[in-house]
This record gives C-alpha cells, structure tokens and sequence, in this order.
C-alpha cells in the first residue's frame, strides 16, 4: 500500500463528506493504492455515524473510536499503530489542510530521501489571536530543537513508515513530532509551503490555552531528549555548582569573622546576624536537594524497562 492517511476528529460530521471526496479524488489521480484512517476522539456530534456510512460505501476506510475525548496526541497515537501505508499522511479533518498537497510531499520524501515533510501555513486564514503566538511560539520551538521549521503545529505532515513505527506521541507532544523524530535518529526533516483554507463548518476546537501548554510541553521534551537518560549529567551539575556556591559563602562569612576576631575589630557582626549567612545556608539546602533529585532520578531511570531501548536502523 503506498500511502496512509491518518486523521484524528472531534465533532466534524459537516466536514466528512467532503473531505473524503476529496481524498479519493486526489489518490485517484495519482494511481495511489491508500488507506484512510478516522480516529474519532469522544465525538459528541454525529462524525462516529457519517464514518460509519462512508465505510459502508468506501472499503479504504478504517475507523477508531475513543469511548471519550484524550486529544489529538492519542488520537494519532492509536492512528500511526494502525497505519500500514509505506508513506503516512496526517491531517486534520476540518477542511483547512488540502489532500491536492499530498503528492508533492510524497514526491520530495522519495527525491530528497527524507524522513518526513512538515507543511507550512505561509499564508493563514486565522485572527492575529492566533497568528501573532504562534509565531512566537514557532520562533522559541525552533530556537530550543535546533530544526529549522516555519510551523511545527501544522497538521498537514508526511511521513515514511519507519519514522511513525518508531515514535510515541502522548500527552499534547503532537506540535512536536519532528523533534520526536530527531530525537529518534530522523532527522532529514523538510517543508513544503502547503494552502491553508477557511475554516468551513463548525469551531476550532483549540484555545489560547494551548500556547501555555505548547511552551511547557516544549520545555518537557527539550529535557528529557538531552537528560532522559542521564539525569545526574542535569540535576547534579547543577546541585554541585549551587552547593559550591553556598560552602564558598560561608567561608568568606566565616573568614571575614575571624579576621575581625584576630584583629578585634569592634564593628565585626555575629555571622547569624549576616543575610549572607542565610543566602548561603539556602543555596547548600538547594545544592543537596538537586543532587539527591538527579541521584533519585538516576536509579528511576536505570530501573526502567525502557533503559537500553535504543533505535536500530539496519543489521547486516
């Protein structure tokens, strides 16, 4: 099968139809065999019954229903163990990502021998409310992962099998599935500047919120792609640094106590009378803190069943 389109949903039964003619148009076109793959997130509109008819008439269709919302994230999650197409395709199911996209993305993977292809949005139908944080958003993401991308949050991606097989998307990870796939050893990564349509039917289902949560969900996997594994290399380095740091305040306090001891100054202060004092007292209860937390993290992670789950490209 040449390709597979995954396409996570919640509450867009208007858009269904259209979207699935759409698609069909587009891989017939182009002689594609392919597969479509509705995940329906806890839909409480009537999208789990228009899927139910389009598979009845279409035998490319499979299906996947949550019994409740999780998101995006485990919708694509459950979508990428589904999908056997030896190129995937995610979009969203809103009609704002265009299928007619698909060929050329597929085309630069094959040329280019990239791992993935993630559009870009140049030209976006959306409120400045939107428009001006996800730049700032695209401008921090690209800063922090080091991938040089215009959009990381667009829907609109293209993927060989191998890199959808050998990643996990959980939580709201999916704005930062090409940092996930460096991570794992993919990192031919390009774009293709893609159409971005209006909005037709319905609501977008995703709030301001979710810059908030993108920026600390980009902190999360920054971390755990550098530190994962070696949480001491983190935790340590900083708690050793803040206990220096606080030992050598307390050795000038205490040294300037007993030069004035010696040389019996009046003016000398009691060394518990000194803020110095408790500035230093905090940083080595900091310090200690730091280390036992890369120590315990350290154990956790050696512990896990995951500790030697390394990615193998090939074997001769």
């Amino acid at each position: 099968m040449d390709i597979s389109l995954v396409i996570p949903l919640y509450n867009e039964d208007e858009s269904l139809p259209e979207l699935h003619n759409w698609i069909v148009k587009v891989m017939t076109d182009n002689n594609f065999s392919y597969e479509i793959v509705f995940v329906d997130d806890g839909s409480t509109d009537n999208s789990w019954k228009v899927i139910k008819e389009l598979q009845s008439k279409d035998s490319n269709i499979k299906a996947i229903r949550f019994r409740r919302n999780y998101g995006k994230s485990a919708g694509l999650n459950v979508g990428f163990e589904a999908a056997q197409g030896d190129f995937v395709i995610t979009m969203d199911a809103d009609l704002q990502d265009s299928p007619e996209e698909i060929p050329e993305m597929v085309k630069m993977i094959k040329e280019n021998n990239l791992n993935l292809v993630s559009g870009w949005k140049q030209k976006r139908h959306d409120p400045l409310t939107k428009t001006i944080p996800t730049k700032l958003y695209n401008w921090a993401t690209r800063r922090m992962s080091g991938i040089e991308l215009h959009d990381f949050n667009c829907g609109l991606k293209a993927y060989k099998k191998d890199v959808i097989k050998s990643i996990e998307i959980y939580g709201e990870m999916h704005r930062y599935i090409p940092v996930i796939a460096k991570r794992a050893g993919f990192g031919k990564i390009g774009e293709k500047v893609v159409a971005h349509q209006a909005r037709k039917y319905g609501v977008t289902k995703f709030g301001l919120e979710r810059f908030i949560n993108g920026f600390l969900d980009l902190l999360t996997i920054s971390f755990i792609s550098k530190f994962g594994k070696r949480p001491m290399h983190f935790f340590g380095t900083l708690g050793t640094l803040t206990f220096i740091l606080g030992v050598g305040l307390f050795t000038y306090v205490g040294g300037v106590k007993i030069h004035a001891l010696i040389n019996k100054l009046e003016d000398a202060k009691n060394i518990a009378d000194q803020s110095v004092f408790y500035i230093a007292l905090v940083f080595v209860i900091l310090g200690t803190q730091m280390f036992l937390a890369g120590f315990l993290g350290e154990m956790i992670s050696r512990n896990s069943p995951n500790r030697n789950n390394y990615q193998i490209k090939e074997r001769i």
